[in-house]
């Protein structure tokens, strides 16, 4: 999760969606130095969340589909519980209308 605490990184990511980049091209497209491109791609890689191949004399980065998948079932089980949580509040809410325009009209 950290590491898509910082935007570039989210961007790098985005980025890499579209297919699989070596860092000079993604350096050309982010307003930040070669080496910090590697640095991100490092944190990114440390997360599962890229990895990258040779290719001839560079490293083509390219999104790990396994770890955007173990991203992705980490938040659905976070809103899947977050719901389950909000029901009861959801459900008690309208009940709870309902009692005062029955207590209005009552009077």
């Amino acid at each position: 999760m950290n590491a898509l605490g910082d935007a570039t990184r989210r961007a790098i990511l985005e980025r890499l969606l579209e297919g699989p980049l070596a860092v000079g091209e993604l350096a050309r497209e982010f307003p930040v130095s070669r080496p910090a491109i590697s640095q991100h791609l490092r944190i990114l890689k440390r997360a599962h969340l890229v990895v990258d191949q040779a290719a001839g004399n560079r490293r083509l980065y390219q999104v790990n589909p396994d770890g955007v998948e173990a991203l992705r079932a980490y938040f659905d089980r976070f809103w899947t519980q977050a719901l389950t949580a909000f029901k009861p509040a959801a459900e008690k809410r309208p009940r709870a209308q309902a009692a005062k325009r029955r207590k209005k009209e009552a009077r």
